[in-house]
């Protein structure tokens, strides 16, 4: 059936499935700032309440940890209110909680509302990210690297338009200003855009064509089944050990250019060193997302993973090592950003080639979880530079993590995922 053909006897009109990546990937524009502007309060807040950074790095661990932890249970609220109204109601409520969530931060005056408000935002961000994602591998099979690296490109690159007005925002009228106005009208947006998402009817998706260098499996295994497989629990690892890493430089960045000394270092048309890093780097996360899921369609994902990985154990080294320049601290740290985005379209399509797409919003949800626990190794990291006197063996381990990961995908993932789809479709015969 063409894609875009009604289902007969069902109640929907076709959908352009590119119409509902744009907006898929509009919804993740307007809460990109959740994680990513996130660097620009630390400072201000620990200035404002004597909060140590560490207690405020906290609520991020928390937020990051709820908008992953609860997108398996996104997904299946999603999936079981069906393809029609389950992505727009999730999205929508999703959009609620994250303006109420930024409000909260707005008013914190303790570490335990400032808590709260994390807790909020992400559960609205996570039921935005679950579903967009969930969309994405559904209604694109054929291209479903390129699709999720699009999707996700829209939450790495998105606070790039909002990082120089944040800053303003912030500077003149208090960092209090900026969660709530900014939070308001994201999450009001997303609110009125998530209603006009909806999930493929059964045939309006394309089918899947064999692809010589990717392992794509035709059964669809159930989140429980998935959960008993080693093929599941060597992602998860892989997964939290690329996210530790890169949640470090995203969170602690402005604090790492500060400890550098080159934070406010003019460099490019009065810009600071930090403001051209930020916008430079979202950037890199935005377009890393699509570049390496487009690679993974050609030449498989384990191969694309030892590419960006790789060079991502190179370029944490180089940023320990030479980052004191602004000028390298801002290229390297680009680089960073560049080989860390794409998990979030490599580790999708290679959950969906290898556990089906039945499932496909639950399972992928079970699978960001483990953003969620890399999150709690963030704090970490400032304990680990602070006994050891900087930065350095901070970007020595990320550095390794980058390197052993890349063993994991050549030597042990392969094989271990082409046994499983294997034993998928011997399944799908014998049925």
């Amino acid at each position: 059936m063409a894609q875009g053909t009604p289902v007969a006897g069902g109640p929907a009109a076709p959908a352009n499935r590119w119409t509902q990546l744009v907006i898929g990937i509009a919804c993740m524009v307007l809460i990109a700032n959740l994680q990513y502007g996130w660097t620009l309060f630390v400072s201000p807040m620990r200035d404002r309440h004597h909060w140590d950074v560490a207690s405020i790095q906290f609520a991020f661990s928390v937020f990051i940890a709820l908008e992953t932890w609860f997108t398996p249970l996104h997904g299946w609220i999603a999936d079981k209110l069906g393809p029609q109204r389950g992505p727009r109601t999730v999205v929508a409520l999703g959009g609620v909680l994250v303006a109420i969530g930024w409000i909260v931060n707005s008013y914190a005056q303790s570490l335990g509302v400032l808590y709260l408000g994390a807790v909020l935002s992400g559960i609205g961000g996570g039921a935005v990210y679950a579903v967009c994602v969930g969309n994405a591998v559904k209604w694109f099979p054929d291209r479903r690297g390129l699709a999720v690296g699009l999707t996700a490109a829209g939450y790495g690159a998105g606070a790039a338009l909002t990082v120089i007005p944040m800053r303003m925002v912030i500077a003149s009228a208090g960092y209090e200003a900026a969660f709530f106005w900014f939070g308001l009208l994201q999450g009001g947006i997303v609110f009125l855009v998530g209603w006009l998402l909806r999930g493929p009817l059964p045939g309006e998706a394309p089918a899947v064509m064999a692809k010589p260098n990717l392992v794509q499996s035709k059964a669809s295994l159930t989140p429980g089944q998935m959960l008993k497989t080693p093929t599941f629990w060597l992602l998860y690892l892989m997964f939290v050990m690329i996210s530790a890493s890169g949640l470090m430089a995203t969170a602690q960045l402005a604090l790492i250019a500060k400890s550098f000394g080159i934070s406010n270092d003019i460099l490019f048309l009065g810009a600071s060193t930090l403001t051209v890093a930020l916008i430079v780097d979202n950037v890199m996360n935005g377009l890393a997302r699509p570049f390496f899921g487009w690679i993974s369609d050609k030449v498989g994902r384990e191969v694309t993973m030892a590419i960006a990985f790789g060079l991502g154990g190179v370029a944490y080294w180089l940023l320990g090592t030479v980052g004191h320049d602004p000028w390298l601290f801002v290229l390297f740290a680009g680089l960073i950003f560049f080989t860390w985005g794409e998990i979030f379209s490599l580790f999708p399509s290679t959950c969906t080639d290898t556990f089906g797409t039945k499932y496909a919003t639950v399972n992928t949800g079970f699978l960001y979880t483990a953003k969620g626990t890399s999150a709690f190794l963030v704090p970490l990291a400032n304990v680990l530079m602070q006994t050891s006197g900087g930065w350095h063996t901070v970007f020595m381990i990320t550095a390794i993590a980058n390197f052993l990961v890349v063993a994991l995908a050549l030597t042990v993932l392969r094989p271990l995922r082409t046994a499983q789809v294997a034993k998928g479709q011997a399944q799908v015969a014998a049925a």
